[in-house]
This record gives structure tokens, C-alpha cells and sequence, in this order.
């Protein structure tokens, strides 16, 4: 009996020992599979060891207090110092306090003076321009091992694109996690040329397809009223302050000729050549009659002066029929009009062009694009604990809490649908800017990795509480009435729809990452600083003055190097429509 039970217990020790080895084998099978896990579309050749260990990555973070550094070359106007009861909650649930520094004047500047003394924080948020520099320093990290050791959620997130997030065919390295919204759906414009309420509606809603039919309609209501509230009416105001003049002054150029929003570069869709935009004749158009607007005293005198704080503080009290800007750049203006009774004097958005020749590009489909995202910087001491912090944001815990708050508080589950209140919605909406600071939703999602509108998590919940019943419902009564008055039930109805527009192969050329030995950047600041300077001349000078200006800054491009800029740039897309094929 005691000889059966040793042979039986040798036999155990034997298969013990092959099962070991089988498992060490697929082990080693496993990780094998994991170096080239993020260049595979399937994973269903994994092993159950290898997905297991995919299940248990991540999830058990550092949690222990600690603050992270944070420089981002996007201003946030609405984030306090990580105090609000939303920051509250992510340092709850994660350690982290974030201590965020923005770039006071000119970001080259402050990116420079980074760069130099090689004093960086612990994590960057930077855009094309700056990643480049960022790489070329050698100041950041190749995220790529960070993620595949810690970041489950972020793979998670990004899915099929996190491949876009490579640098380049030469340098595949993934220094940021993109800013854009993952799988968004576009409910409302962003672009557009912008009309109070109260124009249209007392000039009975005319017709508004050109710039033509927009300057007809500002100048009607000028002289019928010279002033508003007792200070004089103002027709189009622009903003030209510091890096805003790209939004209000250079862009509409552009989208008001049918180009779509490709930075300061067009892409023929056909042949993908690459231009700088500003060398378009239909932008000069589009500037000739700025100047004509300017002498008829329709645009404000002060636009090419005036501070972007100055400018919301003149849009809010509603005495500027017109502007044409981005609608995140004005949306406190709007918020203190509502606030202050003052609806009507809020913006409709219309697609106007120069001519019927042309369509806008609002809605144009991209696909997802890298270029813009946040970095984790190599002198960091704290590389995994940002990593970590970086991949709870993308978990739909986090999600949630960035778009919803706090449930309970700012929303509740009825029938396992998440709910806002109409008292807690009318807040959101009549007054986003001080419900931002004061709640914190909203105030993280930007520049942090994020789904778009329109997805749904798990439970069927949208992620983003925007859907298309809640723009509807948070529109205005003026704005129902002038969009009933033109047949359509949405902003996004007056514009040319998604079918319509050709898809983008390149994503957005201003998120083409551009190489470090690459004169590309130089030479597009020599021009930028060429046209800021000529296309405000252009717009003052005296109407048979504007030819002469005009021809004199192409010429000054022409010899800053702009067509071999144009050569490089058309490499570059080209690259990029390779690479992500």
C-alpha cells in the first residue's frame, strides 16, 4: 500500500512538472504575442494565460496621495485649482492631484524657455508644433511600453485607432494620447458665421446663404437701429488677440470658400497637394470683401485691437449683430446674455460662402487623427503613477463622472437610465461657464483621452449627456422660433450633412506630425507672421489700396520659401494616407 502510494505520488510530481512546463511554454507563447499585440487586429489567437494577464494589468494602481505636474498649451478658463467636488472625486478615487500650469502670452515662448533650461513638468499637453519640438528635445516618452504594461483602458478607448497615434513611418513611437473625442458623433456646428436672433426676426428671416445676404441684413438693421441699450450698435466684430486670430480672422477665409478646417493648409481631396491656404484666391476674395465691409463702417474698429476679454465682455452686452468665430470661443458671452434676459441677442450659426459655387465643410468626416494629446516627460520620476492616472480617466467610471458628475448630486439612475433633472439641466445650460467651476463636469474632458458624443457604455448609457432631445431641449425660445422660421428643427439642418462632403483620407492636416529636421515649421511661422500682419492691412486699406497689399505679402511668402514648404507638406500627407493604410 505505502509503494502504491509512492509510485502514485511520483506519477502526481511527473504530471505536476509537464503541466508546469506546458504553462511556462505558453507563457513565453503568450508574451511572444503580446510584443506584436499593437500591430494586430485580432485577438482571438491569444492564449487564456495571455488573456488573463491582459484582465489583471492596470487594474491594481498606486493610489497614495500625490500631486503630478501638468503644462498645457491650452488655456482652461474654467478649471480652479483641482478644488471642485468632481477633481474631489478623481483624487478620491485615483491619489492624484493635478497642479496645472497654462503659458501666459506667446506658448513658443514658454515652450522654449522649457526646452532650454530642460526643467519639465510631469506631464505636457501639446499640439503638432509643440509635440515636434518635444520629440526633437528628446523630452518625452515613447508611451508605447507604458501603455502595454498599464494602460488596458487606454487600449481599450482608443481600440483600432491607437495605431493613428504613432508619430510618423519613420518613428512609429506613440509620444501623446490624442485630445479628440473618440467615435464622436456632431450634433451641432462648431464653424460658421454668427447672426443675433433679434436681426433675422425683425428683418422677418431673410434669405441667408451668401455673405452677401449677411452683410444686406447687418447693414438693414444697423440703420434701423444705430443703437442698443443706449450704446452704439456694432455690425461684425473680429478678434485678432495673440493666437484667436487663426479663429476669428483666418479660418473663415477658408470655410466661407467650401475649404474644410485642414489649420492653414488646403489638401486637393484628388490629388492631395498641399497648399498654404492663405495663397487660395478665393481667400483673397473672401479678404477683398472684409475690406469692402470695413470701409462701409460694418465691422467694428477695435476687432484688430481688442482683447479676447475685452471682445466677450462687447458680445455680452448685446449691442454686436455679428461675428464669425468658433462657438467654443464665445460661449460666456452667450452664457451672460441668457443670464441677463437677453436671449435674442444670442448667435444663430449659418454656413454662409462667398458665393453659391461652394458648400461648408463643417461636418466633413475625418476619422480619428493623433497630432494633439498629452505626454509623459522622461525626467519625471512619476512616469507610471501619470500612466495609470491617464488610463483611469479613460475607464467609464471616470468617463461618467467627467460628463455627468456626481450621482446623486447632479444626476440619478431611474430604470438603469442616468438622468439629469430639468432644475439641474436648466443650470447646465443657462449658465455652463460658473456651473463648470463650481461642479467640475466638464472641466476634465479636454485635453484628457475621451469618447465623443453619441457612444454608449455598457449599460446603454450615453457617456456624453449631449444627445440630440437635449439640444433641442436647451434651445432658447428665440432660437425655436428663427429655426422654425427657416423649416429646419436643428442648427446642423442649415448645413451640408456629412454625405455630402468627401471624407477626409488624411485626417486634419494641422495633426500631420511633422518630422524635427523638417524647415516645414519654420517657415509656415516666417508666413503666418507674413499674412497676420498683411490680411489686417488688406481688410483697412483703402479699397484700391488692397491689390497692391495683397500681391506684396504673396510676394513676401514667395520668398520665405512657401512653395517649397507647399513640396514638403504634400510629402508629408502623402506619408501620412501610406502610413495609416
Amino acid at each position: 500500500m505505502k509503494r502504491g502510494g509512492q509510485e502514485m505520488s511520483k506519477t502526481k510530481s511527473l504530471l505536476s512538472l509537464v503541466l508546469c512546463l506546458v504553462l511556462c511554454v505558453s507563457v513565453i507563447t503568450g508574451c511572444g504575442a503580446g510584443k506584436n499585440k499593437q500591430t494586430s487586429k485580432d485577438d482571438n489567437t491569444k492564449s487564456n494565460v495571455e488573456k488573463k494577464e491582459d484582465d489583471k494589468k492596470g487594474t491594481d494602481i498606486d493610489t497614495s496621495p500625490i500631486t503630478l505636474t501638468m503644462f498645457s498649451v491650452d488655456v482652461n478658463p474654467v478649471e480652479t485649482g483641482f478644488q471642485s467636488p468632481v477633481a474631489k472625486k478623481i483624487t478620491e478615487a485615483t491619489g492624484v492631484t493635478i497642479e496645472f500650469e497654462y503659458p501666459v502670452g506667446d506658448v513658443a515662448q514658454k515652450m522654449g524657455i522649457m526646452i532650454a533650461s530642460k526643467e519639465y513638468p510631469d506631464m505636457i499637453f501639446a499640439k503638432t508644433q509643440e509635440l515636434t519640438q518635444l520629440v526633437q528635445a528628446d523630452a518625452i516618452v515613447d508611451l508605447t511600453s507604458l501603455i502595454e504594461q498599464h494602460g488596458p483602458n487606454v487600449e481599450n478607448l482608443y481600440g483600432e485607432y491607437l495605431n493613428r497615434l504613432r508619430f510618423s513611418q519613420e518613428d512609429p513611437s506613440i509620444y501623446a494620447l490624442g485630445a479628440s473625442p473618440v467615435d464622436e458623433e456632431t450634433w451641432a456646428p462648431v464653424n460658421g458665421f454668427q447672426l443675433q436672433h433679434a436681426v433675422v426676426k425683425d428683418l422677418g428671416f431673410p434669405k441667408l446663404e451668401t455673405l452677401e445676404d449677411y452683410e444686406n441684413a447687418i447693414r438693414e438693421y444697423m440703420k434701423k437701429y444705430p443703437t442698443i441699450d443706449g450704446q452704439p450698435t456694432i455690425g461684425l466684430s473680429l478678434l485678432a488677440d495673440d493666437w484667436r486670430w487663426l479663429i476669428s480672422v483666418g479660418n473663415p477665409a477658408g470655410f466661407a470658400t467650401g475649404a474644410p478646417d485642414d489649420g492653414n493648409w488646403f489638401i486637393n481631396p484628388k490629388t492631395y497637394e498641399a497648399k498654404y491656404r492663405f495663397t487660395r484666391e478665393e481667400e483673397k476674395e473672401y479678404y477683398r470683401w472684409l475690406n469692402h465691409m470695413y470701409n462701409e463702417g460694418l465691422i467694428d474698429p477695435d476687432s484688430f485691437v481688442q482683447t479676447w476679454d475685452q471682445y466677450i465682455a462687447k458680445i455680452s452686452t448685446g449691442r454686436v449683430l455679428a461675428i464669425a468665430d468658433a462657438n467654443w470661443e464665445f460661449g460666456s458671452a452667450e452664457d451672460a446674455l441668457r443670464a441677463d434676459g437677453k436671449a435674442e441677442r444670442t448667435y444663430g450659426m449659418y454656413p454662409l460662402q462667398l458665393t453659391k459655387d461652394s458648400k461648408h465643410q463643417d461636418f466633413r468626416d475625418v476619422g480619428y487623427s493623433g497630432g494633439n494629446g498629452i505626454c509623459i516627460t522622461k525626467d519625471s520620476p512619476n512616469q507610471v503613477r501619470a500612466m495609470q492616472f491617464l488610463d483611469w480617466m479613460c475607464t467609464d467610471e471616470a468617463q461618467i463622472l467627467n460628463n455627468w458628475g456626481i450621482e446623486g448630486i447632479h444626476y440619478t439612475v431611474e430604470d438603469g437610465k442616468r438622468v439629469v433633472s430639468d432644475e439641474e439641466y436648466k443650470k447646465r445650460t443657462t449658465d455652463g461657464t460658473n456651473y463648470k467651476k463650481e461642479t467640475g463636469i466638464e472641466v476634465y474632458t479636454h485635453p484628457f483621452p475621451r469618447w465623443g458624443r453619441g457612444k454608449l457604455d455598457s449599460t446603454g448609457n450615453p457617456y456624453v449627456v449631449d444627445s440630440v432631445d437635449l439640444i433641442k431641449q436647451r434651445y432658447t425660445e428665440p432660437e425655436k422660433e428663427v429655426l422654425k422660421a427657416y423649416g429646419v428643427e436643428m442648427w446642423k439642418d442649415l448645413y451640408p450633412s456629412r454625405d455630402e462632403i468627401p471624407k477626409s483620407d488624411w485626417g486634419a492636416a494641422f495633426l500631420v506630425n511633422i518630422p524635427a529636421e523638417s524647415e516645414i515649421p519654420v517657415i509656415l511661422e516666417r508666413c503666418d507672421s507674413i499674412m497676420r500682419q498683411s490680411i489686417v492691412q488688406s481688410i483697412i486699406a483703402k479699397p484700391g489700396e488692397f491689390d497692391d497689399v495683397w500681391q506684396k505679402a504673396m510676394d513676401e511668402l514667395k520668398s520665405s520659401g512657401v512653395e517649397e514648404m507647399n513640396k514638403d507638406f504634400t510629402n508629408l500627407v502623402n506619408k501620412q494616407i501610406e502610413f495609416w493604410k
